[in-house]
């Protein structure tokens, strides 16, 4: 059975380009990182993938962002007799094929995905020390203005249920009481 593995980082990417124009029966599909393998989609496939299966991934780095995953994986695979197929490096391994040409490859490219995400890492690393140089706020934006808090404040003490003024500002209860605890506290 030809099975394939997308993976894109966050949920708002989709994978639609990977697999495109190749056949496979069967799925899995993660949309998280790539920094480790406690990926939901790969635990199962890794569960159901049975010898003669052909596992089939766009490219590298959708199944490993580091190279020690990347190698241990492929081994995994190839020795309890899955073949491993990358469409992008048109690049397949499997157990009747140890060759060291195959292995520097599967090898070079690893580290190549590694060393890529390791810079992207270190340039976002650089960008948040300079953006927080020149006082930029970084995170998710405040969900309510400081006068909404204050008015928060005020309903609570007229005694108006905080069900309700959550839903009067469309924010969740825990969002409410995350507002309010400031306010309990002093």
């Amino acid at each position: 059975m030809r099975i394939g593995y997308k993976r894109v980082s966050t949920t708002d990417q989709n994978t639609d380009r990977q697999l495109a124009d190749v056949q496979v029966e069967k799925v899995y599909e993660d949309k998280v990182s790539g920094k480790n393998t406690d990926r939901p989609a790969l635990k199962e496939l890794m569960a159901y993938i049975r010898e003669g299966d052909v596992l089939v991934v766009h490219s590298m780095d959708r199944l490993a962002r580091n190279l020690a995953d990347l190698l241990n994986m492929v081994k995994d695979l190839t020795d309890r007799g899955v073949s491993v197929e990358f469409v992008k490096e048109n690049l397949t391994f499997d157990s009747k094929d140890d060759s060291p040409m195959a292995k520097l490859m599967l090898s070079m490219i690893g580290a190549f995905s590694e060393f890529e995400r390791n810079m992207i890492l270190a340039r976002q690393r650089e960008g948040i020390i300079a953006a927080r140089a020149k006082g930029i706020h970084l995170g998710r934006k405040q969900e309510v203005t400081d006068e909404q808090i204050a008015k928060i404040g005020e309903m609570v003490k007229l005694g108006i249920p905080k069900a309700r003024i959550a839903k009067d500002l469309n924010i969740s209860r825990g969002t409410l009481y995350k507002y309010l605890r400031p306010a309990m506290a002093s």
